[in-house]
């Protein structure tokens, strides 16, 4: 096997798990409302912040970065200027915590990325923090061409783990089956259109 320093890609549970982000001004608000949701215990430890950052209701330290603030984290994002995140990522990496420096890849061990998220799906995209703009034109691309009724396929996968389990289906199985199942959906979906009157006046060529 080949190995390489390609990134490998993972979500965190991040609830109730104490995240430290240094830097108090709009780069570091950006990332408040995501962390919030997934859970984080977020603090935020800068001299100064923006009313952004004031108003996203999290805990504020108003000093300078010292080692002693990554205490407990179990991830940081560093969003301060270059010389204080390669402090942040100095300390991170002797205390084995993953850090995200944003748009600072050189200080950085993790990346976000673009993210797209609906109906309990969730889609991250990397460029390795080489091309971040790059990254969200393809979330943009990729949230247009998801499905919109995306939330029923969420049920039908998730009715159907609960069948693969009982009968001890093999995992290599069980992608075949959930295609079957969602092009069943489609099929059932276009026969209640085809003998609809509603769809016969509006689409007749539907019903030919």
């Amino acid at each position: 096997m080949e190995i390489t320093n390609s990134l490998f890609p993972a979500f965190l549970k991040l609830y109730g798990r104490r995240v430290v982000v240094v830097g108090g001004g709009p780069v570091a608000a950006s990332k408040l409302s995501s962390l919030r949701a997934a859970g984080a215990d977020v603090i935020v430890v800068a001299p100064d912040v923006c009313a952004a950052t004031q108003s996203a209701g999290v805990a504020i330290l108003r000093k300078p970065f010292e080692p002693a603030d990554l205490d407990g984290a179990w991830f940081v994002v560093a969003a301060a200027p270059p010389d204080v995140n390669r402090r942040v990522a100095h300390e991170a990496e002797r205390r084995q915590i993953f850090v995200n420096a944003v748009d600072d890849p050189s200080n950085a061990s993790a990346y976000l990325g673009g993210v797209v998220r609906r109906d309990g799906v969730t889609l991250a995209i990397s460029t390795d923090g080489a091309a971040p703009a790059l990254a969200g034109l393809l979330r943009e691309a990729l949230d247009y061409l998801l499905p919109g009724d995306l939330a029923t396929w969420q049920a039908r996968a998730r009715e159907l783990r609960t069948s693969w389990r009982a009968r001890q289906v093999p995992m290599e199985a069980r992608r075949p089956e959930l295609l079957e199942a969602l092009n069943a959906l489609y099929q059932a979906r276009r026969s209640r259109e085809r003998s609809s009157p509603a769809a016969e006046a509006v689409h007749p060529e539907l019903v030919k």
